[in-house]
């Protein structure tokens, strides 16, 4: 008799930014310390208050066009990402992802940072074909940056999204987000439309309100928490046993919901304006 087919695994796409969702801090800083360039977040705030490039893109734009960072080369690159600061257990996240429940959820990483810095960083965790950071033409002869090739920032992220969806292939309800800041929110936005999951690890203003669920830890484990109760469906007391049968305890498990406002008073008829800038 012909043997019956196991049950089908359920294929999943999770997408990681990397500077301060896998790392605790942003590559630029990491490069421009490792060289004793100083500036660099006055660079980026001026960058930002003329809208010159796309959010998450000013690195980039410093390496091609700022004297300073002019002299960087690909080594550079790896180099500073030797001493990126990686958060806990990104390794274990990604063996844990290829099967909750029935499920297999392949990680990928999209960010702005260079494409040098995340796979060095991420050395023997996340294999080199799924990492998407900016990419250079380098000359030749001298090694410099020649131009730029792809920057996944804002938008950006969208279209290595699209690929990676079609190419793998994964309907759009089967795709998890994870980023920390403002270049992800078009992102968050596109997946949030077409039911995919998405998760915040930072309180940052405006991706907090866009994210259907914000998780803060350093522990890169934390973001299945959201993912086995949005799509696994299971409860507290079998995400702590998933945990502890995989050698971790949630120490700490904190759900709490944060309205943050500002409260004065109306220029007219002595009323109370609330004013919501900052959710």
């Amino acid at each position: 008799m012909p043997q019956e087919a196991g049950p089908t695994v359920k294929q999943y796409l999770l997408i990681s930014d990397f500077d301060q969702t896998l790392s605790f801090n942003d590559s630029g800083i990491v490069l421009s310390e490792m060289l004793g360039i100083g500036g660099f977040q006055e660079k980026i705030a001026g960058l930002s208050h003329i809208h010159l490039v796309q959010q998450g893109g000013e690195l980039a734009y410093l390496l091609l066009h700022d004297p300073e960072y002019r002299r960087v080369r690909k080594h550079d690159l790896v180099e500073a990402g030797k001493r990126i600061r990686l958060k806990q257990n990104i390794r274990s996240l990604s063996t844990l992802l290829s099967d909750l429940d029935g499920r297999h959820f392949a990680l990928y990483v999209v960010s702005a940072a260079p494409e040098e810095v995340i796979q060095s960083a991420l050395e023997g965790i996340v294999s080199a074909d799924r990492i998407f950071g900016t990419r250079f033409r380098y000359n030749q002869a001298t090694g410099e940056i020649e131009s730029i090739l792809r920057v996944p920032a804002g938008y950006g992220k969208v279209v290595v999204l699209e690929e990676l969806r079609q190419r793998l292939p994964i309907s759009h309800d089967r795709i998890v987000y994870v980023g920390d800041g403002s270049s992800d929110v078009h992102v968050m936005l596109h997946v949030n439309r077409l039911d995919g999951l998405t998760i915040a690890v930072s309180e940052n203003r405006y991706l907090t309100p866009i994210a259907r669920r914000t998780i803060l830890s350093e522990d890169a484990l934390s973001v299945l928490i959201p993912v086995l109760e949005e799509i696994v469906g299971w409860n507290g007391a079998q995400i702590r046993g998933f945990f502890d049968a995989h050698g971790f305890l949630l120490q700490e498990w904190d759900k709490v919901r944060t309205d943050s406002l500002r409260i004065s008073k109306a220029a007219e008829r002595g009323g109370v304006v609330v004013d919501l800038a900052g959710l």
